[in-house]
């Protein structure tokens, strides 16, 4: 498998517990890929950056593996790796 859309690889990673909800975030400019805005139809392959805003949340991320499948939170940590993360209870 070479990629897989944005909508349904934030689903499978479990940003999202809908695909209809991260459709939602992607159309409403909370996810930016490569540092740009994109569409759900988007195709992410590993290594790509994305950018996602959760509330006041901010987190960076590297995508390691794709997915169109969703699995335990275990497997779903495996498709990604952390690069940075603004949690809004660290600023009270």
């Amino acid at each position: 498998m070479t990629g897989v859309r944005l909508d349904k690889w934030l689903w499978a990673a479990r940003f999202f517990k809908t695909r209809a909800k991260s459709k939602e975030a992607i159309d409403g400019g909370k996810i930016h890929l490569g540092g740009h805005r994109c569409k759900p139809s988007k195709e992410v392959v590993a290594g790509d950056i994305l950018n996602i805003t959760q509330g006041f949340d901010e987190k960076i991320i590297i995508v390691q593996q794709v997915s169109e499948k969703r699995g335990s939170a275990t497997i779903a940590q495996g498709l990604y790796c952390l690069l940075y993360t603004s949690d809004a209870a660290d600023d009270l």
